[in-house]
């Protein structure tokens, strides 16, 4: 075996270790690319619940608003329009939140 034999062996031994490590390092980032998903997918069903159980908070005080009386109705009146604007402060957040 001559010298240029041996450079070129050791020439190509080195750039396949060095493309087996770039190669570790693709699949190091693709597995965190797959766990960034499934913690935005846990992120986004929470901010979901968040605003679906605004969104009933809101429909029931709705509900109470249309029941009320007239000695009542000021008092519900302020108690929907709470619910609705933490039901559009959690929206807002949300939608912020997965732009």
């Amino acid at each position: 075996m001559t010298l240029q034999n041996i450079d070129k062996q050791a020439y190509q031994d080195k750039v396949k270790a060095e493309l087996d490590k770039f190669n570790a390092q693709i699949e190091e980032l693709k597995a965190k690319t797959n766990q960034a998903k499934a913690d935005a997918v846990i992120e986004y069903n929470s901010k979901l619940e968040e605003v679906y159980a605004k969104r009933d908070a809101a429909k029931a005080k709705l509900e109470e608003l249309q029941k009320a009386g007239e000695e009542a109705w000021e008092e519900v009146q302020s108690g929907f329009e709470k619910a609705w604007k933490e039901l559009n402060t959690a929206f807002e957040g949300a939608v912020a939140k997965f732009k």
